[in-house]
């Protein structure tokens, strides 16, 4: 998988995460695999997303493995009783949103694979196109 359990104790310590993932394998597995598709979402158009979520160890983007954590907690926190703990984990979750639709508007650049087609070029949105405001000449 591509989140490991070294990563969670950047964002929430080893007891806390059992209690939000509720001791649950599957639990976690599918609040990860939730996480991983919905930075996909934001992702997809521009960047290679099988190729940044299949990287394992020291070839992962630090700052996505980060914001996946934060965004697999605030799933399973979710279906904890009385939402125990959602102040903090609903901030880094609008962190992490914000940060993907940074990049997604091309403001945040990250360090991953493009998309690239077969002759190895890169497709997507590569080009912004714009123009100058309408001019108004009434006097």
């Amino acid at each position: 998988m591509f989140i490991t359990d070294e990563d969670y104790k950047i964002v929430i310590g080893d007891n806390a995460l059992r209690i939000v993932s509720q001791v649950s394998a599957e639990n976690r597995a599918n609040a990860e695999k939730e996480a991983i598709e919905e930075i996909s979402g934001y992702l997809r158009p521009k960047y290679d997303c099988p190729a940044i979520f299949s990287a394992e160890g020291d070839s992962r983007n630090s700052t996505v493995v980060m914001y996946a954590c934060d965004i697999a907690l605030y799933h399973m926190a979710a279906s904890l009783p009385q939402k125990m703990g959602m102040e903090i984990r609903e901030k880094r979750y609008e962190r992490a949103i914000k940060w993907l639709e940074g990049v997604q508007a091309e403001k945040i650049l990250p360090d991953l694979p493009l998309v690239v087609d077969e002759n190895g070029e890169p497709v997507g949105f590569l080009f912004k196109y714009s123009s100058q405001p309408k001019l108004k000449h009434n006097w």
